[in-house]
């Protein structure tokens, strides 16, 4: 089974926690574009947003994630989580699954293994796994 598992380390909780409070604080549209994050959360990453009009195949958003799974690498050494923000409920969209597979195959060609996760407002999800916390109510600690 790819993704990942239950139970959950206490410090990739943490981690992933960390993402979907700063998309909390960050976002308060109800409705905003889907945001591609590669890095770690609460430290370096690096950030791309498609507008509507732009194209949404495969090999471009593959070459998306390759180009920020480089770039942080190269900055920081270590093999960067994937995570896509956006609006709506956690249940699998379209989106989720065109930067799945383009992370998956970016991860693939680094020969590096992939942890990604789709936040929103309320919480996350691997769309790999099912596997994820929500919040009603998400606060700093």
């Amino acid at each position: 089974m790819e993704g990942i598992r239950e139970p959950l380390p206490r410090a990739t909780a943490a981690v992933l926690r960390r993402a979907a409070l700063d998309h909390a604080r960050a976002e308060h549209r109800r409705h905003h574009p889907p945001v591609l994050h590669v890095g770690f959360p609460g430290g370096a990453e690096e950030v791309f947003a498609l507008t509507a009009d732009d194209p949404r195949d495969t090999a471009l958003l593959t070459d998306v994630v390759a180009v920020l799974l480089h770039r942080l690498r190269r900055r920081t050494g270590a093999v960067p989580l994937v995570w896509l923000t956006r609006s709506g409920p956690l249940d699998l969209q379209d989106v989720d699954v065109a930067w799945l597979a383009a992370a998956r195959s970016a991860a693939a060609e680094a020969g590096v293994a992939l942890t990604m996760v789709v936040v929103t407002r309320h919480g996350w999800v691997d769309p790999r796994s099912g596997v994820g916390r929500t919040w009603k109510r998400l606060r700093q600690r």
